[in-house]
């Protein structure tokens, strides 16, 4: 299989504190993989890294056969890299369409002004609404367009956030908990749009998530810990769902354990 990224020995220190010990892992094309944990043992920071928010303190970091462990953020969106942030960042004075019209790779920069004004040199503006209105169809949301970003629920913005890093063809998806807060059905109607994504175009997602209705789905699992803090940050497993299951030194699965049973779940 094609590695699309490589995280190797990774490290992340902050003062005293260091977040993320040596943990490598890659993400393969067209894969799902879940990366599943305590709050606070390094999962966001673990994405900060690759998505280049944050220089680590070492290791390395390679997307697509090119080391990113010292290049921007939007150098990285180029590469293929998009990625979601817990608390969803969109326009709110804004309609969905124009939001998602909104260059993706912009969304670092502070200026909605700025980002409009470039995203004149991306392709045409036919083209561009052509792949916004085709990201609302695989969501299975066109009928959301005209909303303005302020009348969406919880669960809506979510979508619209995932639709917004999905406009420019990305090759790597980074969700940090895409469905966090979001009702139970629309959840899994999320995680359904996203699996069939993935199957259907080849893309591959790295996905930090803690609601076990969709990790148990996941190609692969890394599971960091074992605490939070100074008691986090080290890979405890690595595996399929049932693999991570079985490994008695990890609370999450643990937790996963007891949620398939409960629900009578077996993935091999």
């Amino acid at each position: 299989m094609t590695a699309v990224t490589k995280v190797e020995n990774l490290r992340m220190e902050f003062g005293g504190l260091v977040a993320v010990k040596d943990v490598s892992f890659e993400v393969n094309e067209g894969e799902f993989i879940g990366l599943i944990g305590p709050n606070g043992c390094g999962k966001s920071t673990t994405f900060n890294c690759i998505s280049g928010l944050l220089n680590q303190t070492s290791g390395k970091i390679e997307v697509f056969g090119t080391d990113v462990s010292k290049m921007r953020p939007d150098e990285i969106q180029r590469l293929g890299v998009t990625r979601t942030f817990q608390h969803t960042r969109l326009w709110r004075e804004m309609t969905v369409i124009e939001n998602l019209l909104v260059p993706q790779r912009e969304q670092f920069k502070p200026s909605l002004w700025n980002s409009l004004i470039q995203g004149r040199n991306n392709p045409p503006e036919i083209e561009r609404l052509s792949r916004v209105y085709s990201t609302l169809d695989q969501l299975e949301v066109p009928h959301m367009a005209p909303n303005l970003a302020s009348e969406l629920s919880g669960g809506q913005s979510k979508l619209v956030d995932i639709g917004r890093s999905m406009v420019g063809d990305p090759r790597l998806l980074l969700l940090d908990e895409p469905v966090a807060g979001v009702a139970g059905p629309l959840a899994m109607k999320i995680f359904a749009n996203l699996r069939k994504i993935v199957d259907d175009t080849g893309v591959s997602v790295l996905i930090i998530e803690h609601n076990m209705d969709v990790i148990k789905n996941a190609d692969w699992i890394i599971d960091l810990g074992p605490g939070a803090g100074d008691e986090g940050g080290e890979v405890v497993a690595k595996g399929t769902p049932n693999q991570i299951i079985q490994r008695k030194s990890s609370s999450t699965g643990i937790y996963l354990k007891n949620h398939l049973r409960k629900n009578g779940f077996k993935k091999d």
